[in-house]
């Protein structure tokens, strides 16, 4: 557990054989037709449409390693507009802790969807057709990728995605993030001893 002034969050983890997760958590069609919708398509490295197989990208890994974090605000009712900025330390963390993970264990890690941390908004290199300013960073989403993470969070951590009422945040948000792997059991919470 994690706490700030503005919130706690809470680590959640499960793992379970790559090939499960893509067979059960996975539909592609579906979320293609979501990523076609949101104004990040084709507009960040982080976002499809994809210069690899997506396919190919998913194969060859064992062990599919799911990260959800709750987020709670301490005061309740907060603006919708103050998500970014409350999430931002969590997606920090998850991802230096999943780019730590891919060099440590090898595999392939997955962010959190939404705009990238690496460049300042809307300056993204993607538009104007140069090369990504920090691909050793930058990973696509679980989402981009075709997973379902309300399914995901629901039935393997019994978390349910929540959503904003209005102009106001639910009472808790939620990040989701992965590696696929082949190194075994990763234990997180000795991983994060450790650090």
């Amino acid at each position: 557990m994690n706490a700030s002034p503005e919130y706690t969050s809470r680590d959640y983890t499960v793992s379970l054989p790559t090939d499960e997760y893509i067979a059960v958590y996975r539909d592609a069609r579906r979320f293609a037709v979501c990523c076609r919708a949101c104004p990040n398509y084709g507009r960040s490295w982080a976002c499809p449409p994809f210069e690899f197989n997506v396919e190919e990208y998913l194969s060859g890994y064992r062990t599919a390693l799911i990260i959800a974090t709750k987020v709670t605000p301490l005061q309740s009712g907060m603006l919708l507009s103050e998500t970014e900025r409350l999430l931002r330390p969590e997606r920090v963390r998850h991802e230096r802790m999943l780019l730590d993970l891919e060099q440590r264990f090898g595999g392939r890690a997955f962010a959190y969807a939404g705009r990238c941390l690496y460049c300042p908004e809307g300056s993204c290199t993607r538009p104007e057709g140069r090369p990504c300013r920090h691909p050793e960073w930058v990973r696509p989403s679980l989402e981009a990728c075709g997973f379902d993470l309300g399914r995901t969070t629901e039935e393997l951590m019994g978390i349910p995605l929540r959503w904003g009422e209005g102009d106001r945040m639910p009472e808790y948000l939620t990040l989701v993030s992965g590696l696929f792997h082949n190194a075994g059991q990763i234990d997180l919470t000795k991983y994060q001893q450790e650090r």
